[in-house]
């Protein structure tokens, strides 16, 4: 972090003033998707935020919640490739990556690329598929680049992998290894729309009159706020914030969380303090503030840590859930 390039007001205006202007895109993009998307802006939101910081997303939630509606219509709204990949039993890692095809008219193999080469990414019901197709993703999500024969090919930019995955059904399922899920930055559970909210989607759909989605924005706009975000401003008191909280998960006791001390197993990892820094300038970003407040944190802190932290047997078997723990860890943790 280069506090000296920062340490003005005077310059912290100077950014703030770029992302209002720059940020109003931002806005176009949440109300093309709203057309469409009704009652779901919590995971338009935690799509925005990976988006502008890089990161990936893994949403849990029943079928039917307008999860691919959601990534789709993002993807015209900024001009961008998208694709979709059902994970199934029998996939294999080409399936997603690509692979050599020979042509006997030419004699010579040509390489055929996978639907992972777009700039979203719909990964529907990962846990659906073995390790050995779930690492292949996985890994193309953090190289940004993948290995086909003797090559080796960059992906798109921006990418941004959204995976899906069914609370419910964990028959047939090969769920995440935990080093794996470590690999998204956030993982944000959805529900069920409000009782308007499903009023609007209901006769949306009797009249089928869902409104076009027009190009708001292109991909150099949104490489440019990516590069932006990096440039929030962060204090060095909102760094220890995050430290303190990312170090509650791992040493409760000295925390003043004894009581937490037999429930977790493990705490997250040093990806959850650099993803909670970073999901925390895009949140600025979004509400157009070129400094990141002690609510940023306090906002994505759940979604940041919720797959990140391990549940001993004890936790478990009093049913105590990862966004209980991580709720008492931020009413404690001392607010900069």
């Amino acid at each position: 972090m280069n506090h000296s390039k920062m340490n003005t007001s005077r310059e912290i205006q100077e950014l703030n003033d770029q992302i209002y202007a720059e940020s109003m895109v931002i806005d176009n993009i949440q109300n093309e998707v709203n057309k469409v998307v009704v009652g779901q802006e919590y995971m338009i939101q935690r799509l925005l935020i990976g988006l502008l910081a890089k990161g990936h997303i893994l949403l849990e939630g029943l079928p039917g919640l307008a999860k691919t509606l959601a990534i789709n219509s993002l993807s015209k709204a900024i001009q961008a490739d998208f694709s979709r990949i059902q994970f199934t039993p029998d996939l294999l890692p080409a399936d997603i990556v690509g692979t050599m095809i020979y042509n006997p008219n030419k004699n010579e193999f040509a390489v055929r690329k996978g639907p992972v080469f777009a700039n979203f990414v719909l990964a529907d019901e990962i846990n659906r598929a073995p390790a050995k197709v779930q690492s292949a993703l996985l890994e193309a999500m953090q190289e940004r680049q993948v290995t086909i024969g003797e090559n080796t090919y960059p992906l798109e930019r921006p990418f941004l992998v959204m995976a899906t995955q069914n609370p419910i059904e964990q028959e047939g399922t090969y769920p995440l290894p935990e080093a794996q899920s470590d690999r998204f930055m956030l993982k944000a559970s959805i529900s069920y729309p409000n009782k308007e909210d499903e009023r609007k989607i209901i006769r949306l759909n009797m009249t089928g009159e869902f409104d076009k989605i027009n190009p708001v924005a292109n991909l150099n706009q949104i490489r440019q706020a990516q590069q932006t975000v990096r440039d929030i401003y962060m204090d060095e008191r909102i760094e220890q914030y995050i430290l303190d909280i990312v170090f509650a998960t791992r040493e409760p006791s000295n925390h003043g969380l004894k009581q937490l001390s037999n429930l977790i197993e493990f705490g997250g990892s040093p990806r959850a303090s650099i993803n909670l820094a970073l999901a925390a300038k895009a949140k600025a970003y979004i509400e157009r503030r070129g400094f990141v407040i002690p609510e940023d944190i306090r906002a994505i802190c759940t979604d940041v840590l919720r797959h990140r932290i391990g549940l001993t047997y004890e936790a478990q078997a009093e049913n105590i859930s990862t966004e209980r723990i991580v709720e008492e860890i931020i009413n404690t943790v001392h607010v900069p």
